[in-house]
């Protein structure tokens, strides 16, 4: 990835090589990780589009703009943007986080296939998302499949162990409603009313509107920290 630097010193004689990070960047199968992941980052031909009319010449026939285009910047190494999903995903880090410690972080660049310490970001946070829509699922399904299979070999890890698999479904906080008193109160209401009506009791007056117009003059006055009008409202 890199051309010999003469001035400089290459990172694996720099670092320690016994952290999980520098074992897996000489023993990982990054050729197999490649040649997985290439087709999904392959340029797509296009099909071309049929082209007819009449000119001085006659009538003529033809198609225009089929096949590969070699337009565009060249990609960045697939093992740099492979390793960079890896460290994402193993620290639980932003994409913005992610570029911005791994130009500090020397383990992490020595994990990524570079030979010598390089200041800059790796590349720009918005390259990372779209690499993995490039990927899509079946791309990231290859990576994690050619992962495991390397380490069924190695015997890192045991067939028996990768018969359960455990998934995280981590409750968004925005979905939770905290039990504030106006909340409270309003639930209490509507509790009595659904309860007179299951025993046959009939009121004149249920306060739905009211409940409703109170609680959201609470929630104005809360935010705004009136509170001598927040405990008149309550």
């Amino acid at each position: 990835m890199s051309t010999p630097d003469f001035f400089g010193s290459r990172l694996d004689e720099m670092i320690d090589l016994k952290p999980s990070l520098a074992v897996l960047a000489t023993r990982l199968p990054w050729a197999a990780i490649n040649l997985a992941v290439a087709p999904k980052l392959a340029h797509q031909a296009r099909p071309a589009t049929p082209v007819a009319g009449v000119d001085l010449a006659g009538a003529f026939a033809g198609e225009f703009g089929g096949g590969v285009s070699p337009a565009g910047r060249p990609r960045l190494p697939v093992r740099l943007m492979a390793s960079l999903l890896y460290v994402k995903n193993s620290f639980n880090l932003s994409d913005e986080e992610l570029v911005e410690r791994w130009a500090e972080n020397v383990q992490w660049q020595f994990f990524s296939g570079i030979d010598y310490y390089e200041p800059r970001l790796p590349c720009a946070a918005a390259q990372i998302g779209r690499f993995r829509r490039l990927l899509g699922e079946d791309g990231l399904e290859q990576l994690i499949k050619v992962t495991i299979d390397y380490a069924l070999d190695i015997n890192a890890v045991k067939p028996a162990e990768l018969e359960r698999v455990i998934v995280d479904s981590t409750v968004r906080s925005l979905a939770i409603a905290h039990p504030v008193d106006s909340r409270l109160l309003e639930i209490a209401r509507h509790k009595v009313v659904s309860a007179s009506k299951r025993a046959g009791i009939a009121l004149k007056q249920t306060f739905a509107q009211e409940g409703k117009t109170l609680r959201l003059k609470a929630g104005g006055y809360a935010h705004a920290k009136q509170f001598k009008r927040l405990r008149k409202t309550l």
